[in-house]
């Protein structure tokens, strides 16, 4: 049995991974801890959980991973401690997800706390990085925006399927858990019920890290808050390459997806939230659309956006089966019969 702690852990994602590590079959949370040195510890919200200690970084002694479940500044220095006594660790947060410091200034608006680090660190798409993150002392989990993006573009890149030099449409919508738990006049009950909105145009945290990662900026990115509370759906558009089609992009991704455990493109049909909330599962469809081709992605921006990620991850890192823990719940969210034939993209069905 492995054991890990969790750092962070009275927020969304750190709750969310003492949920997922309640039915692991090899490692259990034995250090549960607030991100704050010299706080009060934190009585159980609810009696299956633990009560939350106040950060005491010698206990990382005892553990042999680490999950940092803190807001980005925070947990660079908290990285470094584990690091330093040997311990894998997997970052929730955003501090080692920008390869360039300069870049990360500029997006949070001050300096890297560790860019000694940053070179060392992987970041943790694992579908994509997967012998990486496996030999990684440092895993970068990416953000839940740029999870549900990636996914679907970054085969139809890689094999030049989508015309060079034209926009990339990523059209994104979270539920409100994404904020994370500190309430705000944008994310309270009386702001986000019965209403809907776009929010961060232009200058969302996340548009570097897709930038980054995809290797190009032609992705204009608009995310929006919908009045739900977990699960985030992406609709990408892209201009197809000459002579290419939506069937083509679909092949090319049934073809890079096959045998993944965590991801489904879809043969027909849409992905809805519903299909992908509380699993670590990713849900892929594609359709023409007069002469664009629409991607559409579904996930739980809390499950493969965030823990559920971060703990697949960290099986890979300690040597664990990679769906430990995991695949119930995904094995659950397989294409269910709503995706059957639905309205296509680009036509119009009343209810």
């Amino acid at each position: 049995m492995k054991t890990v702690a969790i750092v962070g852990a009275s927020g969304y994602t750190g709750r969310e991974l003492l949920s997922l590590l309640a039915g692991h079959p090899h490692l259990r949370a034995t250090v549960v801890m607030t991100a704050r040195p010299g706080a009060a510890p934190e009585a159980p919200a609810f009696p299956h959980e633990p009560t939350i200690d106040p950060l005491d970084l010698d206990r990382l002694d005892s553990v042999d991973g680490v999950f940092l479940c803190t807001p980005h500044g925070a947990a660079s220095s908290i990285a470094t401690a584990a690091l330093q006594r040997g311990k894998r660790v997997v970052d929730l947060s955003a501090d080692f997800r920008l390869r360039d410091p300069g870049v990360y200034h500029r997006t949070y608006g001050s300096p890297h706390p560790a860019p000694e680090l940053l070179a060392s660190a992987v970041y943790g798409l694992t579908e994509h990085h997967r012998a990486a993150v496996r030999s990684a002392r440092l895993c970068a989990n990416p953000g839940c925006y740029p999870t549900s993006i990636l996914l679907p573009l970054l085969p139809l890149l890689q094999r030049s399927l989508i015309e060079p030099g034209t926009p990339i449409v990523a059209d994104s919508k979270s539920g409100t858990s994404g904020a994370g738990k500190a309430p705000s006049e944008r994310t309270h009950f009386g702001a986000v019920h019965e209403n809907f909105c776009a929010y961060g145009v232009g200058n969302h945290r996340h548009v570097p890290e897709i930038h980054q990662e995809a290797g190009t900026d032609r992705i204009v990115f608009t995310p929006h808050l919908l009045p739900v509370f977990r699960g985030m759906l992406s609709t990408l558009y892209v201009q197809p390459a000459r002579g290419s089609s939506a069937e083509a992009l679909r092949a090319c991704l049934q073809e890079r997806y096959a045998g993944e455990p965590f991801v489904t493109v879809y043969p027909k049909g849409q992905p809805e939230l519903c299909c992908v909330q509380r699993t670590n599962h990713c849900h892929i469809a594609v359709a023409q659309s007069g002469p664009l081709v629409v991607l559409t992605s579904a996930i739980d921006n809390l499950g493969k956006g965030a823990s559920g990620q971060a703990l697949q991850n960290m099986n890979l890192m300690l040597g664990l089966p990679e769906t430990a823990g995991l695949l119930p719940a995904a094995a659950a969210s397989a294409i269910p019969p709503a995706a059957m034939p639905t309205a296509a993209v680009g036509t119009h069905a009343h209810p």
